[in-house]
């Protein structure tokens, strides 16, 4: 890289000899108090020439009463006054969703069809099936076939909640079972046998997944276990091939999980509201 002549500083065999360090510094700073006293003394004189016109404003006025403007304080300080000071105002986390579906003591929601299963029509994206029936015991053995029941009554299940939905020849019915707590849920998750029992209803026959191969799910969030069963109405048995009825399987099994969710995302609104209230 080229500085130009004699490179950024001559050193040992530059062209000229060392200058004299302490002389360029007493020349520096000599000139910097020239400036400093010209920057002085330039303000004084714009003072004094300003000082010059204000008296000859007044004399020609003949203001003699020379009262602040209002906007000058009192003390005639010119000190800008102190923010006001504000304390410190804790402000409480938003209560989390999963909460509510996970501690029984905080999910006080009523445990009934209307509450779980509110909607006239399943809608998962651009599926749209029907509900057909609706069904509330408190017995959990009710509404279940096989072993699932009993696991349910030892694992205090407290309701089981189930719906129909169905379009096109196809139903689905979904389950779900409110338990003590979270771990209950995923013990009857990782343990479950037997099955859901189809709800029939309207259209939907008894025909309905009796006595034939349907596609059965079972799964768990929060204190909630979750079951679906599927299959077509007229009893065919559904295979891997079967698109309609594993369709619909897949569709119920994603809307159970969603209405549980909600569950618990309308009561932490709720909590949320009445944190408002007494804020």
């Amino acid at each position: 890289m080229s500085f130009g002549h004699g490179g950024p500083f001559d050193g040992p065999g530059g062209s000229g000899s060392t200058p004299d360090w302490e002389a360029l510094a007493e020349r520096s700073e000599a000139g910097a108090r020239r400036k400093r006293w010209l920057m002085i003394g330039g303000g004084a004189l714009a003072a004094l020439a300003v000082a010059g016109i204000v008296a000859t404003a007044m004399v020609l006025t003949g203001g003699s009463d020379n009262k602040p403007p209002k906007d000058v304080t009192a003390s005639g300080s010119g000190a800008p006054e102190p923010h006001p000071s504000f304390s410190d105002v804790s402000v409480p986390p938003p209560p989390n969703p999963r909460d509510y579906i996970t501690d029984r003591t905080k999910d006080r929601a009523p445990l009934t069809t209307a509450a779980l299963f509110p909607d006239k029509a399943m809608v998962i994206g651009e599926h749209t099936y029907p509900r057909t029936a609706q069904s509330a015991s408190k017995d959990c053995t009710a509404g279940t076939q096989g072993a699932l029941g009993s696991l349910l009554k030892h694992s205090g299940c407290q309701t089981l909640l189930r719906a129909t939905y169905a379009k096109d020849g196809v139903a689905v019915t979904i389950g779900i079972a409110a338990l003590e707590s979270a771990d209950a849920a995923e013990g009857v998750k990782a343990k479950a046998k037997g099955n859901l029992a189809p709800l029939a209803g309207g259209h939907v026959g008894e025909a309905f997944c009796r006595g034939t191969a349907c596609r059965m799910t079972a799964n768990a969030t929060g204190r909630y276990a979750y079951f679906t069963i599927a299959g077509y109405l007229d009893g065919t048995r559904v295979t891997q091939k079967s698109a309609p009825a594993l369709q619909i399987g897949r569709d119920g099994e994603s809307y159970a999980f969603a209405r549980i969710i909600q569950r618990g995302k309308d009561q932490a609104a709720q909590a949320a509201r009445e944190q408002q209230q007494q804020s």
